[in-house]
């Protein structure tokens, strides 16, 4: 195998990783549950006070 197809190889596995780990990361986060939104009330307040 020449260098070229060497890191060609390479650089695919290292994409395949990144992927399944993307894909992994989403789905623990969606597994969390629903996100809920942060209350209006405290919010406006805050946004007051700074």
């Amino acid at each position: 195998m020449d260098r070229s197809k060497i890191v060609a190889v390479i650089t695919g596995i290292i994409s395949l990783v990144l992927a399944i780990a993307y894909l992994l990361i989403v789905q623990i986060i969606d597994f969390r549950g629903e996100m809920l939104p942060a209350p209006i009330v405290e919010t406006i307040a805050q946004g007051l006070l700074t």
